[in-house]
């Protein structure tokens, strides 16, 4: 499939599954917005893809970076078509000993940042009826695990607020979708 022409942002682009479909879409025609905290990690990133990367470094935590980062790379590639919400991370606990700044950490990364980033590209993608948003949930976010209770809270959440977004705007030329890979 050729994707010539459009225009990305993935968010945790610097390893991992980030880093493949940053480099699965540059391969299919895209241009490329690589989000992430770690410089030198998208810098790797951006290297093994060449002119189609741009690198946009932010905290996905933390709104005004990522709108920042979002902004740069409509700056650099013009309107964003496909967003892949990739950055996430797990802790690990018994639910007696995980606090409660624990389970805000994993809902600001795992469920907020999403939907932040999410809010960010879908005006301009219902401005031109075509978008694809992409979220990568987990397993953890279709069934229970024991010890990573915020993790299953935070990933259930981005899988309802996919179903919930994918019915919004599935009239209006924009998908949405999430990915549920395991361990």
């Amino acid at each position: 499939m050729s994707l010539t022409g459009h225009h990305a942002v993935i968010t945790g682009a610097g390893s991992g599954i980030g880093r493949a479909v940053a480099e699965r879409l540059a391969e299919a025609g895209c241009q490329v917005t690589l989000v992430g905290r770690h410089v030198g990690r998208l810098a790797e990133t951006a290297d093994r893809i060449g002119d189609a990367a741009f690198i946009a470094p932010a905290d996905v935590t933390d709104p005004e970076m990522l709108a920042a980062a979002v902004h740069a790379g409509r700056d650099r590639f013009g309107p964003i078509d496909i967003l892949v919400n990739n950055a996430g991370a797990a802790s690990s606990a018994p639910f007696l000993k995980t606090t409660a700044d624990d389970l805000r950490t994993m809902l600001a990364l795992n469920l907020e940042a999403p939907a932040e980033a999410a809010r960010l590209v879908l005006p301009g993608m219902l401005t031109r009826r075509w978008g694809r948003i992409v979220s990568i949930a987990s397993t953890a976010g279709l069934k229970a695990y024991p010890y990573v209770s915020a993790y299953v809270a935070a990933k259930h959440g981005l899988v309802g607020l996919t179903r919930a977004l994918a019915l919004e705007f599935a009239s209006k030329g924009v998908t949405v979708n999430a990915v549920c890979p395991g361990f």
